[in-house]
């Protein structure tokens, strides 16, 4: 990596430095260069820092300056696909530019976000789709096939992310041909792993990075291109992602998936084994059964144990696991075949002998003693039979501590008040040095907190939401709308929406009524909108100005008891001692707070109301613990006070 113009952060970050250069009015953010400096240091002595950027600290920039300037290998990973882009696409190149740096980039998906030529080509031959929106879509794909560099298909506009056709013409690790691909030459995946291995610079998202340290773990190559430096860019995510991709999981979507590609396939190389076509056809019906005996579970999230000795789920689940050991013997037989058979049959193999390992394992007494929680997530026609990990932090710490490097975990929300233990409890980074970063904006100044009087108890009045929109009507019509009204779960989402549909002077936007991103644009651009949302317009939304000037959350955000991956963990901590409310959920409620509260203010210029309807966060300890560890704002219970905010002179 050649040396960029800006040789130091003083000449990236200072009064007279790149970034004031370009942009007017720009002021230096002592968080900022504070932020790049710990960076720097990591880097030059190889060390493990967790760092919380305040809101509005620029933590993007604060973290690829020192990267470009330390002139080293660097792998960037971030919390979604949408950040990846806009880092790889607008943050890295603008940032780059200004410095005189001109390192070599690369941008890297998992494989199920690159077009397939193969797969393309036999969707094509086959020709046999849903619905003519099916065929519609297919026919657009071929031509935009003609003239992709990269085959990323979210470059492909016209047909949405999450169309049913892409599935047909994507791969995945388990269908992938592989060197036996016949179009290899022409792989997507594969031209931009060769070029994150070339590159300098590889920005990446945390499922790609899990993924690859999973794969690894399991003996096989390695994916991505080693680095020296690698920074995690929304941190907060990965203890969960990472306790997703150390497990494993088998559901009927695969078992599916795993017939669909063996008919096309038999189709292909080996026309005169029908008897594929009836051993498969006895499979896909193993499946119903599955699906119905699992309605008598209690949740739609259960720990395996708990059903497992019911007679209707343990014969479903006995003939699924005949039927799958059927299926995969003949699939043997067709393996020489060819490669699409033999792939097939892979699969098929590891399925039979993860299901045989989930059904046969002995259940556990004590959840706290067993390394992993089997569960079942059921869905309206579908199931997932999960095995999750207790403790993703032993081999997440393996791989940071096992090759001298720099890593970098960065979040707006990574502590509860000024205690990193529970983010890095999780990941097992007790080695990393741990630093808060403050916020350049002036929350007394800016912001001022609503914390309304007699409102019921959450967990006890059916009535709770409509007695708290009451509460929040005269801030709303004071305000003018531009208000985000976030709720803990979509059930009093959709409660919101019933009473509000009709009665607001203002555009209402709820969630589920259209995607995200087209969401969000008909919010800002309508000027006085009011969006109802849940967890995903918690974090990772930006809306700056006027257009958003009411954050509201119901109540506080603690996460669902019956879950069964979270019970274990409780009986866990238990076991330990210790206490799982104060140890685990006071913690996550404070950092899910945080990323909800982070909503309002988003530039120096910003002002605004939040509103928080929960009278816990008034009348217990933990509540006012919850309280402390928000940025610091002014608070009112006087409804006059916040109706005054809005008023033309009060700025």
């Amino acid at each position: 990596m050649s040396q960029p113009t800006a040789a130091h952060l003083e000449a990236v970050f200072g009064e007279d430095g790149a970034l004031a250069a370009a942009f007017e009015g720009y002021q230096p953010r002592p968080g900022q260069m504070q932020m790049a400096r710990t960076i720097r240091a990591a880097i030059n002595d190889q060390r493990t820092v967790v760092i919380e950027a305040g809101t509005g600290v620029g933590k993007t920039f604060g973290y690829l300056a020192p990267v470009l300037l330390s002139g080293k290998k660097a792998l960037i990973s971030t919390g979604t696909k949408h950040l990846q882009d806009q880092l790889f696409n607008r943050d890295l190149p603008t940032l780059a530019r200004l410095m005189g740096a001109t390192p070599r980039t690369a941008l890297l998906k998992g494989r199920a976000n690159y077009l397939c030529p193969y797969r393309l080509e036999s969707t094509l031959h086959e020709g046999r789709l849903k619905s003519p929106d099916w065929v519609q879509a297919l026919h657009a794909i071929k031509h935009w096939a003609t003239r992709t560099r990269d085959g990323d298909i979210t470059r492909l506009t016209t047909v949405p992310e999450d169309h049913g056709i892409w599935p047909l013409v994507t791969s995945t690790n388990e269908n992938c041909l592989g060197k036996d691909c016949p179009m290899l030459d022409e792989c997507f995946v594969a031209k931009a792993r060769e070029a994150a291995h070339e590159a300098e610079l590889v920005v990446i998202n945390h499922h790609l990075l899990c993924a690859d340290i999973a794969i690894r773990q399991n003996g096989f190559a390695e994916l991505l291109p080693a680095a020296d430096v690698i920074v995690l860019d929304e941190a907060h995510q990965l203890p969960d992602i990472a306790s997703q991709f150390f497990g494993s999981a088998i559901s009927s979507g695969q078992v599916i998936d795993l017939l669909r590609d063996t008919q096309r396939e038999q189709q292909t190389e080996a026309i005169d084994m029908t008897d594929l076509l009836t051993a498969g056809a006895a499979l896909d019906a193993a499946l119903p059964p599955c699906q119905s005996a699992l309605s008598s579970a209690r949740s739609d999230r259960v720990a395996w144990e708990e059903i497992a000795q019911e007679p209707a789920i343990r014969r479903a689940f006995d003939a699924l696991k005949t039927r799958l050991t059927e299926f995969s013997t003949l699939l043997e037989h067709a393996a020489e075949r060819g490669p699409g058979l033999k792939s097939c049959f892979e699969r098929a193999k590891e399925m039979r002998q993860q299901l045989a390992a989930y059904l046969d394992s002995t259940p556990s007494a004590d959840a706290a003693t067993d390394p992993v929680v089997r569960w079942v997530e059921r869905r309206e026609k579908s199931f997932t039979l999960h095995t999750t990990p207790m403790d993703a932090g032993k081999t997440f710490s393996e791989v940071v501590e096992g090759t001298p490097r720099a890593w970098v975990f960065t979040s707006a929300t990574l502590a509860a008040g000024q205690d990193f233990s529970h983010f890095t409890r999780r990941l097992n980074l007790g080695v990393a040095q741990c630093e808060q970063t403050p916020s350049p904006f002036d929350y007394p100044q800016q912001a001022l907190m609503y914390l309304p009087t007699n409102l019921p108890d959450p967990k006890t009045d059916p009535e709770f939401t409509l007695k708290i929109l009451r509460k929040v009507f005269p801030v709303l019509k004071a305000s003018q709308g531009r208000a985000f009204l976030l709720f803990t779960t979509h059930r009093e989402l959709k409660k919101a929406a019933e009473i509000l549909r009709g009665k607001l002077p203002f555009p209402l936007f709820i969630q589920g009524e259209g995607a995200k991103a087209e969401l969000l644009e008909k919010f800002r651009s309508s000027g006085n909108g009011v969006l109802l949302g849940t967890q995903s317009f918690w974090e990772g939304v930006d809306v700056r100005g006027e257009a958003l000037s009411v954050v509201v959350i119901d109540r506080i955000p603690f996460a669902p008891p019956d879950d069964p991956v979270r019970r274990a963990r409780e009986a866990q901590i238990k076991e330990a001692g210790h206490q799982p409310f104060a140890v685990m959920s006071i913690p996550e409620a404070i950092i899910t707070f945080k990323q909800g509260v982070g909503r309002l203010i988003r530039d120096v210029t910003d002002r605004g109301v939040l509103v928080l309807c929960d009278p816990r966060l008034q009348t217990t300890g933990y509540g006012r613990q919850i309280l402390d560890a928000l940025p610091p704002m002014r608070r009112t219970p006087h409804e006059a006070e916040v109706l005054r905010f809005f008023q033309p002179d009060a700025s």
